[in-house]
């Protein structure tokens, strides 16, 4: 069974900082694309921070320079590390590892962690 456990989250003040981490149990990350995404009340889902399995890594302007994606393949774990966070960053951040072999895709989702960030 595949499980990706986030955690981390919590209440920040503006300017603050977070480390979410994405543990996964029954598949290995390092073979996965890694995205974290958000999605805040009445919003769409947002990708945030997008790692390929090589390490290449991707971000939206919203979040470059103050998001920052890493991997510890020894741990089986993916990180978000969240800086000079604003209010506009409340959300619940989602993990996602997406694995493509020719036609085939495995994509899954962890449950998310809340990252509230108010003064």
């Amino acid at each position: 069974q595949v499980q990706l456990v986030e955690s981390g989250g919590g209440l920040a003040q503006p300017g603050g900082s977070l480390r979410l981490s994405c543990t996964a149990s029954g598949i290995i990350l390092s073979i996965y694309d890694m995205s974290w995404y958000r999605q805040s009340p009445g919003k769409s889902r947002e990708l945030v921070a997008f790692m390929t399995s090589g390490g290449s890594t991707n971000y939206p302007d919203s979040v470059k320079g103050r998001f920052t994606i890493s991997r510890d393949n020894a741990k089986n774990t993916v990180s978000l590390q969240v800086n000079s966070l604003k209010p506009e960053d409340t959300a619940v951040y989602y993990c996602n590892a997406n694995f493509t072999f020719f036609d085939s895709v495995s994509s899954y989702w962890g449950q998310g962690t809340q990252v509230t960030v108010s003064s």
